[in-house]
């Protein structure tokens, strides 16, 4: 939700996701403008800190601008963006730069984005006084990785799942197929929306659509609700314009039913797509 509208927040939407990764600290400019008009009560604030500022002192400035382009005080959460794969900063500093950072009023929680279960496990172990409460990865029913350790990790640890990508970049909300590919370059070249990719999601774009019709129901907010029934996952679907968000804010109140949800899987066991 890093392009979350205003009019979000009158339909529901409280929680706000950002970086100062997004646009050079463009999106929490914009963010900070939101948050004017709806109130600072009124909304969850969600950021990250980038990963060439993991050095301690380095943590601190970052969250501090983060702070000053938001035009808050204090953040809900504040989210290692990636780890580092190179080992160049231990982790130990990094996690301790937050919890200093939370002692101090910075911070309310810490979290952290695409860790796998081996880099949640340190991260946790260098923390004395809070915990880590959420984990931001890709999750949607064409990539479901995170189902092997990171999602069952998670449940079993309390820790919640900030799911991005929910519905693969579009592809589930049955806009794109073989004759119809994203233009724009990030996507267009992605694996996702390989033609043979696009043809095998044909049967569940279906599926999507059929059971959409009966909850009055668009494909894409029955993706979301598919993942939502994991009490513990927070689908965060972007949004471009304010008709996005009230489609987003659609997929909450209603739950798929277990027949539903079974069929659904049934496709997705069967589904077979270019690896990605």
């Amino acid at each position: 939700m890093g392009l979350w509208r205003v009019r979000g927040a009158g339909l529901g939407i409280n929680l706000v996701d950002t970086a100062e990764a997004y646009g050079d600290g463009h999106s929490e400019k914009v963010m900070s403008k939101a948050i004017k008009k709806v109130g600072r009560d009124n909304v969850f604030i969600a950021t990250k800190v980038g990963g060439w500022h993991l050095r301690g002192d380095d943590v601190k400035k970052a969250c501090a601008a983060s702070l000053k382009r938001l035009g808050v005080r204090e953040v809900d959460l504040y989210q290692v963006h990636w780890p580092d794969p190179w080992s160049q900063v231990p982790l130990r500093e990094t996690m301790k730069a937050l919890e200093a950072l939370h002692r101090a009023g910075k911070i309310r929680n810490i979290g952290v984005s695409n860790f796998a279960v081996r880099d949640l496990k340190e991260a946790r172990s260098h923390l004395s006084r809070v915990d880590i409460v959420s984990n931001q990865v890709r999750y949607n029913m064409l990539q479901r990785a995170i189902e092997a350790e990171v999602l069952p990790y998670c449940k079993r640890e309390g820790i919640a799942i900030l799911a991005w990508s929910p519905i693969g970049k579009g592809i589930l909300s049955g806009k794109y197929h073989d004759g119809k590919r994203p233009k724009d370059r990030i996507r267009a070249e992605e694996d996702l929306f390989k033609p043979a990719n696009l043809r095998a999601t044909v049967p569940l774009i279906r599926e999507l659509r059929r059971i959409g019709r009966v909850h009055r129901k668009t494909p894409a907010q029955v993706a979301l609700a598919w993942l939502r029934r994991h009490p513990h996952v927070i689908p965060i679907p972007g949004a471009k314009r304010a008709s996005q968000s009230e489609e987003n804010a659609g997929a909450a109140g209603w739950s798929l039913g277990g027949s539903e949800i079974r069929t659904l899987g049934s496709i997705l066991n069967r589904l077979r797509l270019d690896t990605f």
